[in-house]
């Protein structure tokens, strides 16, 4: 299956490629606004990969030639750039293709990380307003620590929640998460759900900051 991350040159999207390309069998495109920008972070993530000894292809360029050429496109930027970005990719996606969106909206101040819902709920949500006729979305990835993520050194061990309003996208997705080693993806539901999964990213990187150990904290339910 062809990937596409948007936004693939941003820390999530680093982490998702690359576990993506070593873990997996799918084929990873890596967009950005910037096609040159999308080109050299590639090659960034074939030489890790090439110094793992994996001799993989990824591809990158703008974010619309990427998205044209992939089945799942991971929404992988700043959530104020979400609906935008989607809004900019829909002439180039195809009926049954599948958009996933991580992001959540956080607002800093000195106690810490809060979350910042728009006002559809979620960030999840409002997305769903410039998704295609046709194209489904699903929310996923919001919790992972993407320095975790990233280093491909670091045993996962942590769960991802996915929600989705239609069952066969949220098991596709699901089934992508799972192609990488110590990630579990469970099923929260539908897109009505995204609040309070988006939630808890910002009260995990307040745990992370308050307690030592706890660095690139996820979350794992037994």
């Amino acid at each position: 299956m062809d990937i596409a991350i948007l936004g693939g040159t941003g820390d999530i999207g680093e982490g998702l490629a690359l576990r993506l390309a070593y873990h997996t069998n799918h084929e990873v495109l890596i967009g950005s606004r910037d096609a040159e920008k999308a080109e050299a972070k590639a090659a960034e993530y074939e030489a890790e990969l090439d110094s793992r000894g994996m001799e993989l292809t990824i591809d990158g360029g703008a974010n619309a030639d990427v998205a044209t050429l992939a089945d799942v496109v991971i929404v992988a930027v700043p959530p104020y750039y979400v609906t935008d970005t989607i809004e900019a990719v829909a002439d180039d996606l195809d009926a049954g293709d599948i958009l996933v969106t991580p992001a959540t909206g956080m607002d800093r101040d000195d106690d810490g990380f809060h979350y910042a819902p728009p006002p559809a709920g979620s960030v999840t949500e409002h997305a769903a307003s410039a998704v295609p006729d046709g194209v489904e979305l699903v929310g996923a990835f919001h919790n992972l620590a993407a320095g975790r993520l990233a280093n491909l050194d670091a045993d996962l061990g942590v769960d991802t929640f996915v929600v989705g309003d239609d069952g066969d996208a949220k098991g596709i997705v699901t089934d992508i998460a799972e192609g990488i080693d110590g990630l579990r993806a469970l099923d929260a539901g539908g897109l009505g759900n995204a609040a309070e999964v988006e939630s808890l990213t910002p009260l995990l990187i307040n745990v992370a900051a308050n307690n030592d150990g706890l660095h690139d904290l996820g979350l794992e339910l037994k």
